[in-house]
């Protein structure tokens, strides 16, 4: 039975080809609201994304977490067939339908939703974090482990300092440092958040590790370990 709590805005096809998917893309990403637009938040969710059978099944975990005690509070792990192939740049089209399902399932929908991938921090304004927000109409942050785009200044050797990604003149994220002497991690705007209230989010939901606790669990449920708090 469909989760009654979820509600796919701006349904679209996912088995299209590449040029169909960037015209989708192009249309939602006007879609996407660049400003902080949520209310209390009680529960953050943590999304990623692994696959099996060398490939062809998708993965996806989803975790969601007491904010902001970081307790787990539910895990859910979704898997569907793997329909669209690797395309760099169109990763949501491989990634999202599985996602949904794990939505599906849930039964304490997150506040916000910190996706393993890349929000506005993309060349056409619409990764993952972006694509999954507005679906579901929920505030979401990119946390990328890598740049896709853009140029940045290393920042500061402190916690919590972060410096600006910048591609074409537009700020599109933040090169965050959530951790001394690890790499920075790559923060930018999902939906319905603005970019410092994202890093702000982020960095509260993190404590030992480079990784937000959010996506750190989710990734390792993604990826078949089991999940500790």
């Amino acid at each position: 039975m469909p989760n009654a709590l979820m509600h796919v805005q701006y349904p679209h096809p996912w088995q299209v080809g590449t040029a169909h998917a960037r015209i989708i893309q192009d249309e939602l990403a006007a879609e996407v609201e660049r400003a902080d637009r949520y209310g209390p938040v009680r529960y953050v969710g943590g999304v990623d994304i692994g696959f099996e059978d060398a490939g062809t099944t998708t993965r996806a975990a989803l975790v969601v977490l007491q904010f902001p005690e970081l307790v787990p509070v539910e895990r859910v792990v979704a898997r569907r067939p793997t329909d669209f192939p690797y395309v760099p740049g169109l990763l949501s089209f491989r990634e999202i339908p599985a996602l949904l399902t794990a939505f599906d399932a849930v039964r304490i929908l997150p506040d916000v939703i910190l996706c393993d991938g890349q929000g506005i921090a993309h060349p056409r304004r619409f990764g993952l974090a972006c694509h999954l927000g507005v679906l579901l109409d929920r505030p979401s942050i990119g946390v990328a482990k890598q740049r896709l785009i853009g140029d940045f200044a290393m920042p500061p050797q402190q916690r919590g300092a972060w410096t600006p990604l910048v591609d074409k003149g537009e700020t599109i994220g933040a090169a965050l440092r959530s951790r001394v002497g690890t790499r920075p991690l790559f923060i930018s705007i999902g939906h319905r958040i603005s970019l410092a209230s994202a890093v702000e989010l982020v960095m509260a939901c993190t404590l030992r590790y480079r990784l937000p606790e959010t996506t750190r669990q989710a990734h390792r449920l993604a990826s078949h370990t089991p999940t500790t708090p």
